[in-house]
């Protein structure tokens, strides 16, 4: 299915069209790959650093805190004892990664959905070059006037003065093609991606 999509000029007016051999249709949409893929984003940011002390880890210990019988108390032979005030815990959380691996195909899958999903919506917008001057200022304006906030915006390689203006904004977020996430792709509502970008992403998936 060959599917034909506007392309814009740098001042985000239509100036050409693009064909895609990608389905881009409703169907193509698939909502649980794509769940799953946020999902493994998100627990992949977590720290996994909390830890309690275990028995061996928990100082002193070294001497019997009281005599074995005549005290009327349970048996010690250790203040570190999980029994004991201070003690080490039992099955307490220890550092870990929470990552998730997500292979290949599904990620291709979740990307080709969320690219379906925008263009459904009419909230994908292929731009043939993303200039800036670095000014925030001048982003905002410039995609404020076209009602493209909040936005993802994709260059197709790293661009210090687009990422410099977009990042300042507070409803918007900058990324080059291969730091391309599905997460923030469904984070922000439009996804602002120049033409050599999405072509990227379409390679990709072919």
């Amino acid at each position: 299915m060959t599917t034909e999509l506007s392309v814009l000029n740098t001042k985000f007016e239509k100036s050409g069209s693009l064909k895609s051999n990608v389905d881009l249709s409703k169907e193509s949409i698939n909502e649980s790959v794509v769940h799953q893929v946020v999902k493994a984003t998100l627990a992949g940011r977590r720290q996994g650093t909390a830890a309690t002390k275990t028995k061996a880890l928990v100082s002193g210990g070294g001497k019997k805190p009281f005599k074995q019988k005549g005290t009327g108390n349970a048996r010690q032979g250790s203040t570190r004892s999980p029994l004991m005030p201070g003690g080490g815990t039992v099955f307490g959380p220890q550092p870990r990664s929470y990552a998730q691996k997500v292979n290949k195909k599904t990620m291709l899958v979740a990307i080709s959905s969320i690219l379906a999903d925008k263009f459904q919506a009419g909230k994908l917008h292929i731009v043939e070059k993303l200039e800036s001057t670095g000014k925030t200022k001048d982003m905002f304006k410039a995609l404020n006037s076209r009602n493209l906030l909040p936005a993802l915006v994709v260059t197709a390689e790293l661009n210090e003065k687009v990422s410099h203006a977009v990042n300042n904004l507070e409803k918007a977020k900058y990324a080059p093609v291969d730091g391309f996430s599905v997460y923030e792709a469904v984070k922000f509502e439009n996804l602002v991606i120049e033409k050599a970008a999405f072509e990227k992403l379409l390679s990709r998936l072919v």
